[in-house]
């Protein structure tokens, strides 16, 4: 089936990357750095079935002057000496999914046709290259690599940031969406030329960009593991990896069930079922503070022993009634033991009770916090 994968990145020379490399390996061709001497040499890549340089309309004729842009040489290093900070920006990157139900020539139509899209929307160059599969991958995996400017490109060379490069301040004064918004709108829009892509093929087939829970979709999220752990595994090795990643979301289905059953058992008994970790918890027993209690009458019986020893008399005439004796020193002590007896019985009990209650809810958290993790994302490994 066909599945939605759009990944849009930046290349940027905090992360070591710059656009000539990104070019040639995608592309591959042998591209030399002008800035740094550096040589980028991909031409023996065989996958790549398509590649294709994309200005923006009103800039693709002949009497503009643009040859230099279709070089991909000269078109990267112009943006390369475009940026003269560090931590610039020198590219951006649109990974796509291409349908596998779709024939060769109708993948790379609806790769050029979005490939135009962003050249017009952005007034930018587009660097665009088609991969096929990887021979240790998934057959499935037609992707495409998008790799544009992120400046306008006039005649004259690099003009100023565009699209989503541009500064939240700069998009406010010209009254643009925030960047935010500016990736959902892209994510929709590649959803709606897959689609389009398919119905003209006449294949049922359908992606969608929103998330399972935006669907309505009651299902855990499919796992990605890695491509690398993937091919360890076909090559007849173990991948703990892949393993780890594949019992996680084993174990995020039963939560899931778990939690389904639950709804529908509470639902038939006509109450509400909790809902992931915000639901409430009953409190645990808990005697009134038994550790003050203890405490006090420790420091009790230790005053009564203390006014005793300076004034017996005065002492007992608080424990004498009028038939009563006066107490002695060893009932005095018998009674402040059996007291501090009984109150560390009560302690130990309440204890008990307390550790019982709070095994209880943290079986009830656990359970709780399977239910409410987020799934992870759904999609294959299009690097390449």
């Amino acid at each position: 089936m066909a599945i939605y994968h759009l990944q849009i990145k930046p290349v940027a020379r905090s992360a070591g990357r710059t656009a000539t490399a990104a070019a040639a390996y995608r592309a591959g061709e042998r591209i030399r750095d002008e800035r740094t001497g550096a040589l980028y040499n991909h031409s023996r890549r065989e996958d790549v079935l398509h590649k294709e340089i994309f200005l923006p309309a009103r800039l693709d004729r002949a009497d503009v002057g643009m040859e230099w842009a279709r070089d991909r040489s000269q078109l990267w290093n112009a943006a390369e000496k475009a940026e003269p900070r560090s931590d610039s920006r020198v590219a951006r990157e649109y990974q796509v999914a291409l349908p596998p139900e779709l024939s060769a020539e109708q993948r790379l139509a609806l790769a050029r046709a979005f490939s135009l899209e962003l050249a017009d929307r952005y007034n930018v160059a587009v660097d665009l290259a088609v991969h096929a599969p990887r021979p240790d991958g998934d057959p499935r995996n037609f992707h495409a690599h998008l790799l544009a400017t992120t400046r306008e490109i006039t005649p004259d060379g690099m003009g100023p940031k565009t699209g989503l490069d541009m500064t939240g301040e700069v998009r406010s004064e010209l009254g643009l969406p925030p960047s935010r918004q500016e990736f959902r709108t892209l994510r929709a829009r590649w959803a709606e030329l897959t689609n389009e892509a398919l119905r003209a093929a006449n294949i049922e087939a359908r992606v969608d960009h929103r998330s399972l829970e935006a669907q309505g979709v009651d299902r855990v999220p499919l796992p990605h593991v890695p491509r690398y752990a993937i091919a360890a595994e076909r090559r007849g090795e173990r991948s703990e990896l892949a393993e780890r990643i594949r019992e996680g979301h084993r174990q995020r289905v039963a939560a899931a069930q778990r939690e389904r059953e639950a709804k529908h058992a509470d639902a038939a008994a006509g109450t509400p079922a909790p809902s992931g970790s915000n639901a409430a918890k009953p409190e645990p027993h808990r005697d009134p503070a038994p550790s003050q209690d203890m405490d006090s009458r420790r420091r009790q019986a230790v005053q009564d022993w203390l006014k005793y020893r300076a004034n017996p008399e005065q002492a007992n005439r608080g424990h004498r009634s009028e038939t009563s004796q006066p107490l002695s020193m060893d009932e005095i002590r018998r009674r402040a033991v059996a007291a501090w007896r009984s109150l560390r019985a009560r302690g130990a009990e309440s204890q008990r009770s307390t550790e019982s209650g709070r095994e209880r809810g943290v079986g009830r958290d656990r359970d709780e916090s399977e239910r409410a993790r987020d799934p992870p994302g759904v999609g294959d490994d299009f690097s390449g």
